[in-house]
């Protein structure tokens, strides 16, 4: 069985679980996540935390699918008592982001605009022009955003100009010198 298993989920005061037969919904104030559940998998609460546990003993699908729903549970649950945030760093000269109306509007160095529409669940803060926060309480929802934010330029090696996480390391090339 999964090492996650073993302990239980400690849930964060104010934080509401319930758990139905095939779902979890964890929820507080506004904020609310819920998850389909596998069948080989199997969820209690025990004393204030959560606990799970599988159907089949033996099964090496249900190891792997104890250990994702934990690993899934424990995200929902710190996702609406503290949430999620991603930080992106634009570098370049002219590089630059605003939010429109809805949109976050990049300047990356083309001809026009890059526009991203924000999906629900997520916002986005500017502390300067070329840094961009995203936050939100679905951990899976805002590293996608983040990623596709990232891939509209992501940092080339010689330079180093383009989008990157701010904890990203660049491995920064030389230039081959003609002779």
């Amino acid at each position: 069985m999964s090492r996650f298993t073993a302990k239980p989920l400690p849930v964060p005061p104010g934080v509401e679980v319930m758990l139905q037969d095939s779902a979890i919904v964890v929820a507080l104030g506004d904020k609310r996540l819920s998850q389909t559940l596998s069948p080989l998998v199997e969820v209690k609460r025990e004393d204030g935390a959560l606990r799970v546990s599988l159907r089949r003993k033996g099964n090496r699908r249900a190891n792997a699918m104890a250990g994702t729903t934990c690993a899934l549970i424990r995200n929902m649950l710190t996702g609406v008592s503290r949430g999620f945030e991603r930080k992106l760093l634009l570098q370049g000269v002219g590089y630059r982001a605003q939010i429109e109306g809805g949109e976050l509007v990049m300047q990356l160095g083309y001809s026009h605009p890059v526009r991203f529409s924000l999906p629900e669940g997520i916002a986005v803060e500017m502390p300067s022009q070329t840094e961009v926060v995203i936050r939100g309480t679905d951990k899976q929802q805002v590293g996608q955003f983040a990623a596709r934010v990232r891939a509209a330029r992501p940092p080339e090696p010689y330079k180093g100009k383009g989008i990157r996480y701010a904890d990203e390391q660049i491995r920064r090339k030389e230039p081959s010198k003609k002779g």
